[in-house]
């Protein structure tokens, strides 16, 4: 996502009266599905504007997006994807994503 995307979106969303978060990727580690400086906006109806590489990491990031939505505090969360139900078939794949969430 472009950093003018991201502007115009949260500019829509201040306009539309809605709250949301920016999620962005800060640092990673070995394989993962998208590298530093990724970004996702989580918005508090439950719609989201671009990827930080979907799946279970993402759900998690987008549950810690909502208590970052309701306290309006930031949060770092880390991705784990070293690990889990489909690591042995390849379903993960192997690295680590450390994430910023903000309030917006």
């Amino acid at each position: 996502m472009k950093s003018l995307d991201i502007l115009d979106s949260l500019l829509g969303i201040k306009n539309a009266g809605k709250k949301a978060a920016l999620a962005t990727i800060i640092r990673t580690k070995g394989s993962t599905p998208r590298k530093a400086g990724s970004k996702m906006i989580i918005i508090e109806d439950g719609k989201l504007i671009g990827t930080i590489g979907g799946g279970c990491g993402e759900a998690e990031v987008i549950e810690t997006a909502m208590v970052v939505i309701s306290s309006q505090k930031p949060a770092q969360y880390q991705v784990d994807l070293t690990k889990g139900l489909f690591y042995e078939d390849g379903g993960i794949c192997g690295g680590i994503m450390d994430v910023f969430i903000e309030p917006v």
